[in-house]
C-alpha cells in the first residue's frame, strides 16, 4: 500500500511541476513568436497544460483498460477546472474574476455547456445501448471534434478583432526562441511520463482502497492531471493577468471534451462511452450548470461579497463541485 501512495506521489511531483514549466514555457514561446496573450489563455496554454488528461486518457483505454477512468478523468478535469475558477475567486481580493471586460469567456463558456451536454446525453443513451457508431468509433466524437474545431475558430476570431496588451513583458528575456523549445520539450517528457503511469497507479490504488474506478477517475486523477491548470492559474492571477487565467481554465475544459473522442478513437471494443458507467453523466451536467452559473457572472458582474468574503457566483462553483464529489462518493461503488 505505501509503494502505490509513493508512487502515486511521484506521479503528482512530475506532473505538477513539469506542468507549471511548460505552461511558463508556453507562455514564452507565444510572446517571442508574436502570439496575443489573450489566445495563449484560450487555445496554445489550455492545450499544453491539458498535456497530462490527454496522455493518461490514451493510456487508460489502451495500457490500463480502465474507460471509466479515462471518462472518468475528462470531465471530473472540466468540473475541477471550474471549481478552480470559483475558488480563484473567493481568493482574489483585488476585485473579482467575473468582472473582466473580455466577452470572448462567455463565448468560450457556452461552447463547454454544449459539448457538457453532448457527452452527458450520449452517456444516458450509451446506458441504454442506444448509440449510434460508426465502426467502434461513436458518432458523437464527430460532433465533438466538429464543436471544438468550431468553438476555436469562433475564439479565434473573436481575439484577432479584439485590441493586444501591449504591457506584456518578455517572460524569458535574453532567451531564444530556440532554446526555448528545446526546453520545452524537455519539461514535456517528465509530463508525458507522469501521466503515462497514473492511470496504472491509480488503478491499483483503487483496488488496494477498494474504490470505484468512476470515482477515483473523476476525483483523485482528476484532480491530479489539473494540476498544470491549477499552477498555471494562480501564476496568471499573480501577475495580474486575469484573462489569462480564465482563458487558461475554459480552454482546457474544452479540450478534455475533445479528449474523450480521441480516447474513443483508441478504445477498440466499441464506443467508449457505452462501456463506461452512466454515473459519468451527473459529471456531465454538474459541469453543465457550472458554465452555466460563470456565464450568468460575466454577464451579471455581482457587485459585492456576500459578508465581504466570497460572490455568490465563486460559493454556488464550489458548492456544486461538492455536491459532484459526494454523488460519486456515495453512489460510485455501486455503479
Amino acid at each position: 500500500m505505501t509503494r502505490i501512495w509513493i508512487e502515486f506521489a511521484l506521479c503528482v511531483v512530475a506532473i505538477g511541476v513539469g506542468g507549471f514549466q511548460l505552461a511558463r514555457l508556453a507562455d514564452a514561446i507565444a510572446f517571442k513568436s508574436g502570439m496575443s496573450r489573450n489566445w495563449v489563455g484560450i487555445g496554445l496554454m489550455a492545450t499544453v497544460t491539458s498535456l497530462p488528461e490527454l496522455v493518461t486518457g490514451a493510456s487508460s483505454v489502451v495500457l490500463a483498460d480502465a474507460p471509466d477512468i479515462a471518462v472518468g478523468n475528462a470531465m471530473g478535469a472540466c468540473v475541477f477546472n471550474l471549481f478552480v475558477l470559483g475558488c480563484v475567486d473567493l481568493g482574489f481580493r483585488s476585485g473579482s474574476v467575473f468582472h473582466s471586460p473580455n466577452r470572448g469567456h462567455v463565448l468560450s463558456a457556452s461552447f463547454a455547456i454544449l459539448m457538457f451536454a453532448l457527452v452527458g446525453f450520449n452517456l444516458l443513451l450509451g446506458d441504454r445501448g442506444a448509440l449510434l457508431a460508426i465502426g467502434h468509433v461513436g458518432l458523437y466524437s464527430l460532433l465533438i471534434v466538429a464543436l471544438y474545431a468550431g468553438a476555436i475558430r469562433a475564439l479565434y476570431m473573436f481575439e484577432r478583432a479584439a485590441p493586444r496588451d501591449e504591457t506584456t513583458e518578455d517572460p524569458l528575456p535574453g532567451v531564444s526562441l530556440r532554446r526555448v523549445a528545446l526546453m520545452y520539450s524537455a519539461w514535456a517528457a517528465l509530463v508525458f511520463a507522469g501521466a503515462l503511469a497514473l492511470p496504472l497507479v491509480a488503478e491499483r490504488l483503487a483496488q488496494a482502497m477498494r474504490w470505484s474506478e468512476t470515482f477515483v477517475g473523476t476525483l483523485l486523477v482528476a484532480v491530479v492531471t489539473t494540476l498544470p491548470e491549477t499552477v498555471t492559474t494562480i501564476s496568471a492571477l499573480r501577475i495580474g493577468a486575469i484573462d489569462l487565467a480564465i482563458g487558461n481554465l475554459l480552454g482546457s475544459s474544452l479540450f478534455n471534451v475533445l479528449i474523450l473522442s480521441i480516447d474513443d478513437l483508441l478504445y477498440l471494443r466499441g464506443p467508449l462511452l457505452a462501456h463506461v458507467s452512466a454515473l459519468h453523466a451527473f459529471s456531465a451536467f454538474s459541469a453543465i450548470a457550472m458554465a452555466a452559473v460563470a456565464t450568468a457572472g460575466w454577464v451579471v458582474r455581482p457587485p459585492g461579497r456576500i459578508l465581504r468574503v466570497a460572490g455568490w457566483v465563486s460559493l454556488l462553483l464550489i458548492g456544486l463541485y461538492v455536491v459532484n464529489a459526494l454523488v460519486l462518493l456515495v453512489h460510485g461503488n455501486a455503479a
